[in-house]
């Protein structure tokens, strides 16, 4: 039986880690985008829309191929970091961060940019009539006003970057105590007929997803009276 105190929990952490990171670079991309799809149209607009939310569609492994074309040795950009930083996001945790705020942005988008929709605009003027700046209304009225949607598309996204696994493993791969996260464990476990430790791992992933879709039921679920 598998000893949980000398079980590998380091796909557990860098897991969190990815997922924390790679959420945080959703919303603030997220949070940019979606208030300019849902105050702004250009000619191109749709387009650009819907090429970002392509991830919550595309196989995953289409998504990490995308990445590699990008950003891989053999592209201009990562030509240039390895030649000015020497430094690539092949193979490196970095890139599981990267893949994985690429699959989340979507779910942060769309709601940040239905929550932007939503929101009164007679507020925000009558802030601007009374001297606030743009900013200044984005950040103490707009913003408010969105955040619970906001919010409600962050714990999904955080949910879906934790169980990242085709584009990770397309970017970042599979290195034991580099780049596994628990996904990734949880599948090697399996290859190589380790069930009690694939078993614990599924488990522990789908508390942590339990987990977060209580907080978001609770947070948003319509209140009784």
């Amino acid at each position: 039986m598998t000893n949980l105190i000398d079980l590998d929990w380091f796909p557990l952490a860098l897991s969190l880690k990815v997922a924390g990171l790679a959420t945080v670079l959703a919303l603030v991309v997220g949070i940019a985008l979606g208030w300019v799809f849902a105050r702004r149209r250009f000619p191109g607009s749709g387009i650009l829309e819907a090429t970002c939310m392509l991830p919550l569609v595309l196989p995953p492994t289409v998504i990490g191929y995308a990445i590699l074309v990008a950003a891989g040795r053999r592209s201009a950009f990562g030509q240039w970091l390895d030649e000015h930083l020497d430094y690539s996001i092949i193979f490196s945790w970095h890139g599981a961060v990267v893949a994985s705020a690429v699959v989340a942005l979507p779910l942060v988008l769309k709601s940040a940019s239905s929550a932007f929709a939503g929101i009164d605009r007679t507020l925000e003027a009558a802030a601007s009539t009374l001297g606030q700046s743009r900013w200044s209304v984005f950040v103490r009225v707009t913003l408010p006003l969105a955040w619970p949607g906001i919010l409600a598309g962050t714990l999904l996204a955080f949910a879906r970057a934790m169980g990242e696994f085709g584009a990770s493993l397309m970017v970042a791969g599979s290195i034991p105590g580099k780049t596994q996260t628990l996904s990734m464990a949880i599948y090697d476990a399996v290859q190589a007929g380790h069930e009690e430790t694939a078993m614990i791992l599924v488990l522990v992933t789908s508390l942590i997803s339990v987990a977060i879709l209580v907080v978001s039921n609770r947070i948003f679920a319509p209140r009784v009276r």
